[in-house]
């Protein structure tokens, strides 16, 4: 391996387990207590369905998701940790980086109109800064296989 390859795959590496500790932190506060859940999750929700969700996704929102907030709210946690958890310890970052792009896509889906309607595009883009920049993210670890460095992958494969 090259020097610029390896300085890239450690760098992919460290921004893995960066990202990975983001989902961890987030994913924990959800699934440690109820207000997630039982509260913030709702409320998000309700802001989907009334407006903010793309209107082919919309019906997924109210049939599927709202009858079952809670529970999808403690999902949306887990998620988030299983996908932190993996990302840290480099340990089926490929399936967890799928994961985590269709997390950010649904999440996209979800918030899409928060600007409103008929502004000029590039504020919906704006508006989704924190989801489009990560779901290029796993999108990067899932092609480069960044948990082969620093990484329990890695060291599965290596195994004789």
């Amino acid at each position: 391996m090259s020097n610029q390859s390896s300085s890239l795959s450690s760098t992919t590496a460290a921004v893995r387990v960066a990202t990975g500790l983001l989902f961890v932190l987030f994913g924990e506060y959800k699934v440690a207590g109820p207000e997630f859940a039982r509260g913030g999750f709702p409320r998000y929700l309700q802001s989907y369905i009334h407006g903010d969700a793309l209107a082919f996704y919309r019906p997924l929102l109210v049939h599927i998701v709202l009858p079952h907030a809670a529970f999808f709210g403690y999902l949306v946690g887990v998620l988030e940790l299983l996908i932190g958890v993996s990302l840290v310890l480099g340990l089926w970052v490929r399936p967890a980086s799928v994961l985590g792009a269709l997390f950010m896509l649904n999440l996209a889906f979800s918030t899409w109109w928060e600007p409103g309607h008929g502004v000029p595009v590039w504020r919906y883009f704006g508006a989704e800064l924190d989801k489009i920049p990560l779901l290029f993210l796993f999108l990067i670890f899932y092609a480069a296989d960044a948990g082969k460095i620093w990484g329990l992958d890695g060291r599965r494969r290596n195994r004789p």
